[in-house]
């Protein structure tokens, strides 16, 4: 993985910033946890990625519920609500120590509706820190030749069926940042450094 060059690192959160909660969406294949890394390391943050952090308790899950399928519709339902609360406890936990996080996950909910974005968004503040949203804009064709080209074996049925055709490819109805995924990795979390340090002053 690239890294960000640790000389344009954001300035020591103790300097008189307060720790900032980065959320960053986006579709399959838009670059989430490549950019999230990035972002972390730039902020000194911790990384909160939702699949490396419930992977294992969600195969758990999935073996109990008798299906292989981690994307399986029925899955997502019974397991959605306690994966997102598990990076959200984590982010609020390290706002409340004074460490920024950077959440990656698709954040569906959060986009589409701003009731759940401002729940969210409160308990980050609540926490002594700040919430942005950055959305990775990226269109179909796109992601299914990022999809193909990464091969992971969890993709493999999604390329077999009118799959994109579900995906929710439009903005954000909240407020966010959004950046072009097909920018490179370090262009973005630059980008998007620029713009949350700022934010941490206000």
């Amino acid at each position: 993985m690239v890294m960000s060059d640790p000389s344009r690192r954001a300035p020591d959160l103790a300097h008189g910033r307060r720790p900032i909660a980065v959320v960053v969406c986006g579709a399959p294949g838009s670059g989430k946890s490549t950019v999230g890394a990035l972002i972390a390391h730039g902020l000194s943050a911790a990384l909160l990625d939702l699949d490396t952090a419930t992977a294992s308790l969600t195969a758990v899950i999935s073996s109990l519920h008798g299906t292989r399928d981690l994307d399986d519709p029925e899955l997502a339902t019974l397991t959605r609500a306690a994966r997102y609360e598990a990076i959200t406890c984590l982010a609020v936990d390290n706002l409340a120590a004074g460490v920024s996080a950077v959440l990656v996950a698709p954040f569906t909910s959060e986009r589409r509706e701003p009731g759940a974005w401002e729940r969210l968004e409160r308990r980050m503040v609540d926490a002594g820190g700040k919430a942005e949203m950055v959305w990775l804009q990226i269109s179909a064709d796109d992601v299914v030749r990022r999809v193909e080209k990464r091969g992971a074996e969890r993709d493999r049925a999604k390329l077999h069926r009118e799959w994109t055709a579900g995906l929710d490819l439009d903005a954000p109805a909240v407020p966010h940042l959004a950046v072009d995924a097909l920018l490179s990795p370090p262009v973005i979390a630059d980008t998007v450094l620029a713009s949350v340090t700022q934010e941490q002053w206000r």
